[in-house]
């Protein structure tokens, strides 16, 4: 019997006002005027359609990203959560994120998604250095940065997430420490900080970047994140850093491999049944979501996990946790026994790369050092 550990809703918006050369995200340059009635019409159709086909159940947060959701005008937004409340009723408690760029026309709508509903702001800020938002194809200021997370807070959002990038093109040590200690100075409670990535199907990564090495990297990784702990937040995943209570529950939900639907273009959904899991995934180009006239047009992907997958997956989401999970989770979540897995778990523990007993599933800090060696070991 899999019994999943909650249920969330991801919401894509696929467009963008300019494509940044990092992002392999399912993003598209938008047009002067964008299709938003359209788009909100499709996205509760959609979740119509994943409710009558895989049961409705209680939402404990949803993540509306992109893209760019906040091109999206808060009537819009209002409109959608509205949409989602009558077919699955939401409560005071749930949590509801929104992504926002910090562009000044942007800021000009925060109060209303507050109005409508959204009680969590991530920010895209990557940088409070000019030069490297530039470089990074960002089209926001510092100053508006700046301007933005001060008008999410005086909209009255008690939670915002500030998203900056390290590792980036001619960034050093010091550059990274100033943009942390910006970041860290709104005291918002939560902080995304990660290595920038060159991705396939990415501008870098046709035309690759000058970025610092090996060694410099791995120093403002270290000086990084005991700046951002000595400040009072807590990692408590890979890339996430938070105060008590302010952790983003949508995340910590897919960590812990909890089921979430998943609607808009591009968007992919895991949900579990008695004895098996399902991964789902939505038609990525937006005008041919917009004009799926029902289910089967909008899918592009509905499969059965087996159990190598189930055991990757769960292990790739659970071990991204500081302090990993209960072993009880992988069984409740999966369907599977934890016998499956132990010869690769015995060998881990034995390389000191996961800790000692049976009660929990975690790295020790020479694993979390190499996290992706460890994750890789349980996909072999």
């Amino acid at each position: 019997m899999i019994t999943p550990s909650g249920t969330g809703l991801y919401i894509h918006f696929p467009w963008c006002e300019r494509k940044c050369p990092y992002c392999d995200f399912n993003s598209h340059v938008s047009g002067q005027l964008l299709p938003e009635a359209e788009m909100v019409t499709a996205l509760i159709n959609d979740y119509t359609s994943d409710l009558e086909t895989y049961g409705a159940r209680p939402i404990d947060s949803i993540f509306i990203g992109g893209g760019t959701p906040s091109l999206i005008s808060a009537q819009s937004i209002a409109r959608l959560l509205d949409g989602i409340d009558r077919l699955t009723p939401l409560s005071d408690t749930t949590e509801i994120t929104m992504e926002a760029n910090p562009g000044s026309s942007e800021q000009e709508k925060f109060a209303g998604y507050r109005v409508a509903g959204v009680n969590r702001l991530s920010i895209g800020v990557q940088s409070f250095n000019s030069e490297h938002l530039k470089r990074l194809g960002r089209i926001h200021s510092s100053d508006e940065a700046d301007r933005a997370i001060q008008a999410a807070q005086t909209a009255g959002f008690q939670r915002i997430n500030i998203d900056l990038m390290y590792g980036l093109p001619h960034q050093t040590l010091e550059q990274a420490l100033q943009d942390l200690e910006q970041g860290l100075s709104y005291n918002t409670g939560h902080l995304s900080w990660y290595q920038l990535t060159i991705e396939p199907n990415t501008i870098f990564y046709k035309q690759r970047p000058p970025l610092p090495d090996d060694d410099a990297i791995a120093d403002i990784a270290d000086e990084g994140e005991h700046f951002i702990t000595q400040s009072g937040l807590k990692r408590y995943e890979v890339s996430a850093f938070a105060t008590a209570g302010q952790e983003c529950r949508h995340n910590i939900n897919y960590w812990r491999f909890g089921d979430y639907f998943g609607i808009g273009a591009g968007a992919h959904g895991k949900i579990s049944h008695n004895d098996h899991i399902i991964r789902i995934a939505k038609q990525r180009i937006p005008d041919t979501y917009l004009q799926a006239g029902n289910r089967a047009s909008r899918l592009a992907v509905d499969s059965t996990l087996d159990q190598e997958q189930l055991i990757s997956e769960f292990m790739l989401n659970a071990l991204r946790l500081r302090e990993g999970v209960e072993t009880s989770l992988f069984q409740r979540s999966t369907g599977l026994a934890p016998e499956c897995m132990h010869n690769t778990w015995r060998r881990l523990q034995a390389q000191g790369l996961m800790i000692e007993g049976d009660e929990r599933l975690q790295t020790t800090e020479l694993g979390w050092r190499f996290l992706n060696t460890v994750i890789e070991s349980f996909m072999e």
